[in-house]
């Protein structure tokens, strides 16, 4: 994908082309954004399921016309019988397995929430989720990228209780690319949800049978996990720079350091894209954004830091920039968080913008797989920490931190920009890149995107906390890394670490400009 799409009447963008089709499609049967963004979150669910699923969470930045910017928290907390003891004689919570599934999953609330806040709901459920359930039964082609995933984890996924094996690996082995994946038993459970009402996830029979499920398979969860769950509606947080103000996503996620880097990066000189001051500027900040976000950011019920405060402090922004060394890097690393997604946007005629993002946490999640439900149930929790106070500690009914961040922007000028990525440590880093390149450099959107990226910090399934540079950079560029002092490391060209990552921006004369990554399986689909 080399070039800028553009539209007037409605643009979605997803990391798969059939989740951003069905959007497009919702939109051309009249709905809005937010119904298409619903059928958009219910597809990937289905189509993306080694990245997103309905036994995962999400967040939510809607942009509506008159200027209101609103947000869903849609993450669930952790489960009444979680404690320390629990994981008694255990260094750290499972990554996998029963003890990984501690916390509730909100996706489906942040879906019930977001139709709430359509001013239209002119579409019924059935129809928001009728592609999600035509998929998951009849099935669809395995992407590459899914293929690539299902092998890498199989040794660690497929002899683990539940129904992960039967679903994913139906031959005998991981599936391939182009290989049909049906998901039946999902397909059932979004059939009631789609006849029953989405409540019913959390409430009723449906509710019922996965937390029994869930129990058989040894998690902690219980019904009344089940029914306590609500999706919260906090305010954004914000912040102003240069010729725009920026949007994200409040604590428990680490849309705090995404804002931070961009205010941060707004008070460095630098003059060209992809040039020594471009790339270093924004490492720099991000090393202190993340200080941040790693001393302060977790369950909001349970911080110390104002987090809207320190952004509305122009004084505190100047000292944190005037912290950044102009050629030489502060040492690194500190500890790096890990995690998988799924970000897609959508902007309707009316001008109505979604940034949204859902996510079952590592890939595959927990690797709990229900039997009954088909739902591949997320790990969240297990970046709490084993520990009796202080910063992500487990305690029962707590949020656990969150890496998803979906961002959004208001022109001075009138454009509305959506944009974000899937990708854990490297998610604020690729929006710090992306909405520089165009909005302070004025690169071609689909451009801005496509360039090379970086990531400071661990990759997918990798130790390592280098700088990850993609090798399409000037030569010389890393040679001036490393004589700053950062620990420059190559990688190819086009990688999947690096996220896959799209925007949207709405122009106020009604025109659309939409970009995705060609390092996913998605597209922009527009009207």
């Amino acid at each position: 994908m080399l070039h800028t799409v553009r539209s007037f009447r409605g643009m979605v963008v997803s990391p798969h082309h059939l989740a951003s089709q069905t959007g497009l499609d919702v939109l051309k049967d009249g709905g809005d954004a937010i119904e298409a963004a619903v059928a958009v979150a219910a597809c990937l669910a289905v189509v993306y399921p080694h990245m997103t699923g309905i036994g995962g969470d999400g967040f939510w930045l809607i942009a509506e016309p008159d200027g209101r910017t609103h947000t869903i928290d849609a993450s669930g907390r952790s489960a009444s019988h979680a404690n320390l003891g629990l994981y008694e004689n255990l260094a750290e919570i499972p990554r996998r397995g029963p003890l990984a599934a501690n916390t509730m999953a909100g996706a489906v609330s942040g879906w019930a929430a977001a139709l709430e806040a359509s001013p239209r709901r002119l579409l019924s459920p059935s129809r928001l989720l009728r592609d999600a359930i035509q998929y998951a039964e009849h099935g669809v082609a395995l992407t590459r990228d899914g293929a690539e995933v299902a092998a890498n984890k199989s040794p660690e996924l497929k002899n683990l209780p539940g129904a992960y094996a039967s679903i994913f690996e139906r031959a005998g082995r991981p599936m391939v690319e182009g290989e049909r994946f049906r998901q039946p038993a999902l397909a059932a459970s979004l059939r009631r949800l789609a006849s029953e009402g989405l409540g019913t996830f959390y409430n009723g029979p449906l509710a019922t049978m996965i937390a029994s499920d869930l129990e058989a398979l040894g998690s902690p969860l219980t019904a009344a996990d089940f029914a306590e769950h609500l999706a919260d509606r906090p305010e954004p947080l914000s912040v102003d720079i240069s010729g725009a103000r920026l949007f994200n996503t409040a604590p428990p996620t680490q849309g705090l350091a995404s804002l931070l880097i961009l205010a941060l990066f707004d008070r460095i000189p630098a003059d060209k894209p992809e040039s020594f001051a471009h790339l270093h500027g924004l490492v720099e900040a991000t090393k202190q954004a993340f200080l941040v976000r790693d001393t302060h950011v977790g369950d909001p019920a349970w911080m110390k830091l104002d987090p809207q405060a320190l952004l509305d402090d122009s004084d505190a922004l100047d000292k944190m920039a005037a912290r950044i060394e102009s050629h030489r890097a502060l040492p690194w690393p500190r500890s790096p968080s890990a995690g998988d997604t799924t970000w897609f946007g959508v902007i309707d005629n009316e001008g109505r913008t979604v940034s949204a993002i859902q996510s079952t946490y590592f890939e595959f999640g927990s690797g709990l797989v229900l039997p009954r439900s088909g739902i591949v149930w997320q790990n969240r929790g297990s970046s709490f920490r084993l520990s009796r106070g202080g910063w992500n500690a487990l305690e029962p009914r707590r949020k656990p931190f969150h890496t998803l961040t979906p961002g959004l922007a208001r022109f001075r000028d009138g454009r509305v920009m959506t944009y974000g990525t899937m990708g854990g440590e490297g998610q604020p880093q690729t929006q710090g890149a992306i909405f520089s390149r165009y909005a302070r450099f004025g690169m071609p959107l689909q451009q801005a995107i496509t360039a090379p990226r970086w990531l400071l910090g661990r990759a997918w399934g990798d130790a390592s906390t280098s700088l990850k540079l993609e090798d399409r950079f000037d030569p010389a560029l890393y040679e001036a890394l490393r004589k700053a002092g950062h620990e420059v490391e190559l990688v190819g060209p086009f990688t999947s670490q690096m996220g896959h990552a799209g925007a949207i921006v709405r122009h106020p004369d009604g025109l659309l400009e939409g970009a995705c990554d060609p390092r996913s399986d998605g597209c922009v689909a527009a009207w």
